[in-house]
């Protein structure tokens, strides 16, 4: 433990040295912590920070789609480096080598026109005609669907997203419910020109699992989007470095098929033939607090990093450094390539900025985020969007 907390202080002087470098025209002042540290870099040797920047440029092909200014991934480059070094103290074994990322807004855009949860949610209740939920709930997607495509006032819910969610898939296995979130993935979305819900992971941040993948790190995805589904949409565009086990999310109740309700869990056996189905319950919303508990339980150790996008990932990024680790927090700025806020950015990056967490800047880090899909108005579509492919 000794060795991975001065690996973890030897990181964090290299990063705010590096964000200093580049951020200079800023004009922000030293923060106590920027003054503690650079009193503790004198006893940080010249040459094992010139060895740990040369091995971090040597792989700095990992991020092929950031900037070559990118602070973050200099910071980033820099952690790594004084982590896997086997011939520094500051080395942290592979066992203990662990990122958590959030999903929506992190490593998938959540603007198409919203959470992917939720766009499943408006397209199960309102065009899906094998489905036909209570009338609240459908008059309330066909609303929510109308605000986020041509604005308006934002409809309120008669309950949470996620208990809509689950009462809507019902009696589904968890293959059929994957099968569903498949065949979704190919609707087009909102916000873009000949794009899909396949299509929504940033680019820049899928070469950043592998680049961790790569160096020792084992990767989890911790989500507020059922687990299950999640599973299905992360499949083709990280599968290959986080496996379905290391994805952690919102969960669904889970039944047998011929169970009654007033039987327990634990007192019924299943048939050998039997179905387990969604009883349609919303059991755990993965968020904030939550979190933190699903790490505590799920992992039962502290992750090294964490990254997130909003005041819903804080208290993971706030647990883990409180372990020694860092955490880093995407910004939603960039406005041209992405439906991004600058206010909302500007305003949680003050939010970090006092916490100590490190930001990323989407619009001046990222070379690209999806690629060559071009950004259009919401309202260049109509409300039809959603509804099943052809």
């Amino acid at each position: 433990m000794k060795k991975r907390v001065t690996a973890l202080i030897i990181a964090s002087i290299l990063a705010l040295s590096a964000a200093a470098c580049s951020n200079t025209s800023e004009g922000e002042s030293k923060t106590s912590t920027e003054t503690s540290a650079a009193s503790v870099v004198s006893d940080v040797s010249t040459e094992n920070i010139d060895n740990q920047s040369a091995e971090s440029d040597g792989k700095s092909t990992s991020f092929e789609y950031w900037t070559e200014d990118s602070p973050a991934m200099k910071s980033i480059m820099d952690y790594v480096s004084a982590v896997t070094d086997e011939k520094s103290e500051n080395f942290v074994p592979e066992a203990e080598r662990i990122a958590v990322f959030d999903s929506d807004g992190t490593l998938y855009g959540e603007l198409f026109p919203t959470y992917f949860d939720q766009c499943v949610m408006i397209h199960r209740l309102v065009h899906d005609d094998t489905y036909t939920g209570n009338t609240e709930d459908t008059a309330y997607c066909t609303a929510l669907e109308e605000y986020l495509l041509n604005g308006g006032e934002k409809p309120k819910s008669p309950r949470s997203s996620g208990e809509i969610i689950a009462d809507a898939f019902k009696g589904f296995t968890v293959e059929e419910y994957r099968e569903y979130v498949r065949k979704f993935m190919s609707e087009p979305v909102a916000g873009f020109e000949n794009m899909t819900y396949a299509d929504g992971y940033y680019k820049p941040m899928i070469s950043l699992v592998k680049y961790l993948t790569e160096n020792g790190f084992k990767v989890y995805i911790n989500s507020g989007a059922e687990v299950n589904m999640l599973r299905e949409l992360s499949k083709d565009a990280l599968g290959e470095y986080i496996p379905p086990y290391q994805i952690i999310g919102t969960t669904y109740g889970i039944t047998a098929e011929g169970k009654s309700d007033d039987v327990k869990a634990r007192d019924y056996t299943p048939a050998a033939d039997e179905k387990i189905i969604f009883d349609g319950t919303l059991v755990f919303k993965d968020v904030k607090l939550n979190k933190v508990v699903s790490m505590i339980n799920d992992l039962g150790i502290s992750p090294l990093l964490s990254f997130g996008n909003s005041s819903g990932d804080i208290a993971m990024a706030q647990y883990v450094m409180q372990h020694g680790g860092k955490a880093y927090m995407l910004l939603c700025d960039d406005t041209e390539r992405d439906h991004g806020d600058t206010e909302v950015a500007a305003s949680f990056k003050a939010d970090c900025d006092a916490l100590g967490i490190e930001t990323i800047s989407m619009k001046n880090e990222f070379k690209t985020i999806y690629g060559d899909f071009k950004l259009t108005p919401y309202n260049d579509t109509t409300v039809e969007l959603l509804a099943p492919a052809a």
